[in-house]
């Protein structure tokens, strides 16, 4: 038995996934955008978060770093806890926020967006698994009763189930007709938008809302997600491609593939500037053609 995981009593411990200082630094993030670390307020220690997330302190001292470089947190040393700096809110959220993880950034944008009273979201992604996930933002807001829209409209874009994907792809290559890796795609692929489509189609029976959920499928893979929010405001994310194992039907497979949630997404918003503008609109009419021209109707089964 590995001594390193023998407690003092003689007992095996328990041996915590190990995460790595980016996913220590999106934790941070995402409590000071929720308000549980308030600006002017003080970190916890670096130790104390280092036995919290289960890593060594350089890993800490790694994650707090990264937001110091967004100018999230202030004092960040080896001695003195480092400080949640005074303008964070508006770092994150300003005109001129830096670029944040898809899992930190979509959400309070969606959630922002469903304060219209007529909300329109547009998407092109390749499962829609970030979008389902910050759905449950706004979807929260309106069972909280802080969040009434009258009329949602939403269109997806996804592949078609019936074109040889870019990616996720083997390593090795497709062998023959049968391919796991695709078919775990576009499993993914079906039950992502069907529970998107039912939160949301839900919401005519529980609150009166008018809902539309609409889903096409493209004759390509794309190579980059974007959000389209009420026409105002576009999230556009690369998909950075990496070689990954995939546990697929009890088998390791090398693939290459993107972490989608993972993207950094940059925002775009009208009237923050002539290209900012010129983004959302060259963005709405790329979806618009999209939708109307190469698109064909697309079935969310097997």
């Amino acid at each position: 038995m590995d001594p390193e995981h023998v407690s003092a009593h003689g007992r095996k411990r328990t041996q915590r996934p190990r995460r790595t200082h980016r996913e220590v630094a999106d934790e941070l993030r995402a409590r000071i955008r929720s308000g549980v670390l308030r600006p002017g307020q003080r970190m916890p220690t670096q130790a104390r978060l280092a036995d919290e997330f289960g890593v060594e302190r350089a890993a800490v001292r790694q994650a707090l770093r990264i937001l110091q470089s967004e100018q999230l947190l202030t004092n960040v040393s080896k001695g003195a806890p480092a400080t949640v700096a005074v303008d964070a809110e508006r770092v994150l959220t300003g005109p001129a926020a830096l670029p944040l993880p898809t899992t930190v950034a979509l959400a309070p944008r969606i959630a922002d967006a469903f304060a219209a009273e007529h909300v329109e979201l547009d998407a092109v992604c390749l499962t829609s698994v970030s979008l389902t996930l910050a759905m449950g933002e706004p979807l929260r807001r309106i069972h909280a009763g802080r969040l009434k829209p009258a009329k949602v409209d939403v269109r997806v874009l996804l592949p078609s189930r019936n074109i040889d994907l870019a990616f996720p792809v083997p390593v090795e290559g497709r062998d023959g007709d049968g391919d796991p890796v695709h078919e775990r795609w576009l499993a993914q692929r079906n039950a992502q938008g069907q529970v998107l489509r039912h939160n949301l189609l839900a919401l005519r029976a529980t609150h009166g809302i008018d809902v539309r959920v609409s889903f096409r499928a493209l004759p390509f893979t794309p190579p980059v997600k974007l959000y389209l929010l009420n026409g105002a405001e576009a999230l556009f994310a690369y998909y950075t491609l990496a070689r990954r194992e995939a546990q697929i039907d009890h088998e390791s497979l090398e693939t290459y593939d993107a972490q989608g949630i993972q993207s950094l997404l940059f925002a775009f918003a009208r009237g923050a500037g002539p290209r900012d503008t010129a983004f959302v609109e060259q963005s709405r009419l790329w979806f618009d053609a999209l939708w109307e021209t190469i698109s064909s109707e697309l079935e969310l089964t097997s």
